[in-house]
């Protein structure tokens, strides 16, 4: 006999996205992500160390040490998270993207839907 399945389908909520966006050092990061809970346009946030990038920018192949954020906030949310990392970003082009969260659990899509003003 297989376990229940306790996930939930994210409709049953505003739509949940993971945002991504990386930084070049620690206080960078803890920044952003300390003004994006305080100002209720992200859940949460976490800060994955030890990220290492290869990209290709203005001609060149770079390699740079980074710190991922990754946020939960909705899709709703989307916007004025971007625009307030954008905005505080020392980056010439920082990456700030979403991915929509099809399924997750139930409760803690709830809470993030209740944690960010939209």
């Amino acid at each position: 006999m297989s376990a229940p399945d306790t996930s939930s389908h994210a409709g049953a909520h505003a739509q949940a996205v993971v945002a991504l966006c990386t930084c070049p050092d620690r206080a960078t990061a803890l920044g952003l992500a300390r003004a994006a809970v305080e100002q209720r346009l992200a859940a949460c946030v976490n800060l994955v160390e030890g990220v290492t990038s290869v990209y290709a920018w203005q001609g060149n192949i770079e390699e740079d040490a980074e710190i991922l954020l990754v946020a939960k906030t909705t899709a709703a949310g989307f916007g004025a998270l971007e625009a307030a990392w954008r905005d505080a970003h020392p980056y010439e082009l920082p990456e700030i993207i979403a991915v929509d969260v099809t399924h997750g659990s139930g409760p803690y899509l709830a809470w993030i839907d209740a944690a960010v003003s939209s």
